[in-house]
């Protein structure tokens, strides 16, 4: 079955509350197609040759919601991203004790998007990792206080790195 563009767009207008995950398990195309689909006011992708710039920025960011998903279960970490350096063919996660920990294979990621979408109808931004067949590797939304409320100075940065992507969806 092939989708097209416009048949995605039309789904997601039909369906406002669908996240691109399940816009893409409906349709039977990737994440990454859904994503370059939104509508440009909740979708703006980071140059890759910027990555190593983002995520050495991230860990100053404050507490976030870092998230993997992988055969239908899905791994949530509240914390602070943590630093990383590059070895062995990864970028490997520094954590010291209790934290976010791994190896990522950034080599294989082909795509980063930044996703401004309401999640069951609270604002919601997140920076998403997409690996070579436009599946997501990771996700890293933006924190929340006691009361549910973004943070504040995290969606400052979040729309400060939104305007300086010059990569077009």
């Amino acid at each position: 079955m092939s989708v097209t563009v416009t048949q995605i767009q039309q789904y997601i207008e039909a369906n406002p509350s669908a996240m691109p995950g399940q816009v893409a398990s409906e349709l039977q195309v990737s994440e990454f197609t859904v994503a370059s689909a939104l509508p440009a006011e909740q979708v703006a992708l980071v140059p890759l040759s910027q990555k190593d710039n983002l995520l050495a920025d991230l860990p100053s960011w404050g507490t976030m919601t870092t998230i993997v998903s992988a055969s239908g279960s899905i791994f949530e970490f509240k914390g602070a991203f943590p630093k990383g350096k590059y070895a062995h063919g990864y970028y490997n996660l520094i954590t010291k004790g209790d934290g976010l920990h791994g190896h990522l294979k950034l080599d294989d990621i082909s795509a980063i998007a930044l996703i401004s979408k309401p999640f069951r109808g609270t604002e919601s931004h997140s920076i998403n990792f997409f690996g070579a067949q436009g599946e997501v590797v990771f996700k890293v939304y933006l924190g929340r206080d006691k009361k549910r409320q973004l943070l504040p100075e995290q969606v400052v940065r979040f729309m400060a790195l939104r305007e300086s992507s010059t990569v077009a969806a």
